[in-house]
């Protein structure tokens, strides 16, 4: 009797036990399925975000307008550093994106105003959206620079880049030299530009055809006001103008074109985002004068729209071949 009472338990132990079991089970992979929906559902609402973020972002770019400047370095070419620029907003915003090239298309105008040589660096003004409106009047506007010189040497481009064409002693030029002469270089004067400069013939730059070897005529003098010189440094050989040695430019800083100045203003290449251009682009209509102020506009376009480039670059002097040039 005890036996079969202790039987009965334990079969009726077994068989509670295995419910238990059983029903476990089954919860864990209800609470599992539960899981990998939340799961689901959590990535699909953070895509729908991120695609709502992107498009936003996209919207945000397309709808800047205005002029601003950046902090060009040496090496690249005032073009190059323009495509870099535009190559970083692209890729923020991520477009154009596959999903955009059946919508409307729409094009983003982004172009400067005042060439920066390649061994050059400073301000280089942009404009963006309809900015690019804007830049021939930074053409006519005041420009400054420190011009550091090298005494004794002179070269086929004038600067640094070229071959040594000529040597000099510069031992017996003093500061009171340099200093003296600075008022030759000041005033309004006819300056005739350089043969390797951004001015063109036949739509070529004049750089560009007396580095393939091309005879190029020089083109006629023009005036040109100089507000002031100073000298900031004589540290022989290196000063910041010509004298009656032989001289080269070493280095060449743009510190201001218009109203933007170098330490102000111009944006460093950890800067070029949307955001900061956004800002900048708020802070420097302040700059503008009234009749050049851009007034705030509504998005051009919206996330449905995909996004192609125009480039606009304006010479640094204007001349018959100059303008706005759309590549």
């Amino acid at each position: 009797m005890a036996e079969s009472q202790a039987a009965a338990v334990s079969s009726s132990t077994l068989k509670i036990d295995t419910v238990s079991i059983s029903e476990t089970a089954e919860t864990a992979s209800a609470m599992a399925v539960t899981s990998v929906a939340a799961a689901i559902a959590a990535a699909a609402r953070t895509g729908s975000e991120a695609r709502v973020s992107k498009a936003a972002l996209a919207a945000k770019l397309l709808s800047l307008s205005g002029v601003f400047a950046v902090r060009k370095p040496k090496g690249p070419t005032s073009a190059e550093l323009l495509n870099r620029l535009k190559e970083k907003l692209l890729a923020e915003a991520e477009m154009p994106s596959p999903e955009w090239t059946k919508r409307k298309k729409q094009t983003l105008k982004i172009g400067h105003g005042g060439t920066l040589d390649s061994a050059a660096q400073g301000v280089l003004v942009v404009g963006i959206g309809r900015g690019t409106k804007m830049l021939t009047s930074m053409l006519s506007g005041s420009k400054r620079y420190i011009a550091i010189g090298e005494l004794g040497k002179a070269t086929d481009t004038l600067d640094s880049t070229g071959k040594v064409t000529e040597e000099k002693p510069y031992d017996k030029i003093t500061q009171e030299d340099i200093e003296g002469i600075l008022q030759k270089f000041t005033g309004n004067i006819m300056q005739v530009p350089p043969l390797y400069s951004a001015l063109k013939k036949d739509g070529q730059r004049l750089s560009t055809l007396m580095k393939r070897g091309e005879v190029v005529e020089a083109k006629p003098a023009r005036p040109v006001t100089v507000y002031s010189i100073s000298l900031q440094k004589f540290q022989p050989p290196f000063f910041t103008l010509e004298l009656s040695s032989c001289a080269s430019v070493l280095e060449l800083t743009r510190t201001k074109q218009g109203p933007f100045t170098l330490e102000e203003h111009a944006l460093p290449e950890d800067k070029w985002t949307i955001d900061d251009i956004a800002q900048c682009l708020e802070h420097c209509s302040s700059l503008l004068p009234a009749e050049l102020a851009l007034k705030k506009s509504k998005p051009e376009g919206t996330h449905e729209q995909v996004l192609s480039c125009e480039y606009i670059t304006l010479n640094e002097t204007k001349g018959e071949d100059d303008g706005i040039k759309t590549l």
